[in-house]
């Protein structure tokens, strides 16, 4: 049995927090929220808290090697991103002839390349897709016909990826080549409940997926075969994304939102739009970095 407990609640109030990743380098999570334009960078050890405006809004990203920028994915496009100055190099705008789509949910992968996928917002679903900027900062689609791209995460080993379309309610894995980042042989892995819909999800040191479910008040552990192993129940409906960090990477953070909630389901959840932050007694693994 998983044993977990709370030790923080940032009460940062994010509208839709999301793409949450550790800073071992900098002892520090950071995370997004998207419809705020907002990036957030929290130092546990001294409680320091930062913010930066985003130009755009800000989907995910990942930390880049033997640099102070981000790779991100805005909604319109990957940039290099300065938070301290503002910088922004756009590198390839994405979906520019659909102005009802955007990017979302993104990973750094294990060699360091850096993938995120769009979401439809306006218009007919599924016109989004899974795109993949490799190493020479080519651009490439991967995965097609996507309503609400979802749920990157990789095996330790780095050679199965597991990758969700939300609105499905199905999360599937793949082969990976780690050599070309090529992917094949889709199969499910997990069809969630209904009224239980998977967002962002990260992997443990053991090889078992975690997924954020929106609308579930929760994040549930599955194991390799897909099983339910641990489920973590939340004060709040709509968990958006996962990872592990701290000294021993085995703090769990879980960013959430309030996007959506009329008034009574605000006032009933109080909490919504948080950071929260537990401790486990299950290692996580180090979110890679992009390697241009």
């Amino acid at each position: 049995m998983v044993a977990t407990r709370l030790i923080e609640t940032l009460r940062v109030e994010n509208e839709l927090g999301e793409g949450v990743i550790w800073d071992a380098a900098g002892a520090a999570v950071w995370w997004t929220d998207i419809q705020g334009s907002a990036l957030y960078r929290y130092r546990p050890q001294d409680k320091k808290l930062e913010q930066w405006a985003t130009p755009e809004r800000l989907g995910s990203f990942a930390l880049v090697a033997k640099s102070d920028q981000l790779i991100c994915g805005f909604a319109s496009g990957f940039a290099y991103f300065n938070p301290a100055s503002g910088a922004i190099q756009w590198l390839s705008k994405i979906e520019s002839d659909n102005p009802g789509t955007r990017l979302n949910d993104g990973r750094a992968d294990r060699q360091g390349r850096f993938w995120a996928g769009s979401m439809v917002e306006v218009g007919e679903q599924g016109a989004g897709a899974l795109y993949c900027l490799d190493h020479q900062l080519r651009v490439s689609s991967q995965i097609a016909g996507l309503s609400i791209s979802n749920g990157l995460c990789w095996s330790p080993d780095g050679t199965i990826m597991y990758h969700t379309d939300t609105p499905s309610r199905r999360i599937y894995r793949y082969d990976f080549d780690t050599a070309t980042g090529a992917i094949s042989n889709q199969s499910l892995l997990v069809r969630t409940e209904k009224g239980c819909f998977p967002d962002g999800a990260t992997v443990d040191a053991d090889g078992y997926l975690w997924s954020a479910q929106w609308a579930a008040s929760r994040v549930v552990r599955y194991s390799p075969e897909g099983e339910i192993d641990f489920v973590l129940s939340l004060p709040v409906s709509q968990p958006t994304c996962v990872a592990f960090g701290g000294p021993e990477l085995n703090r769990l953070f879980i960013t959430s939102a309030y996007q959506g909630l009329d008034a009574e389901a605000r006032a009933a959840q109080p909490e919504a739009g948080n950071l929260f932050i537990f401790e486990t007694d299950i290692a996580g693994i180090a979110d890679p970095q992009f390697q241009p």
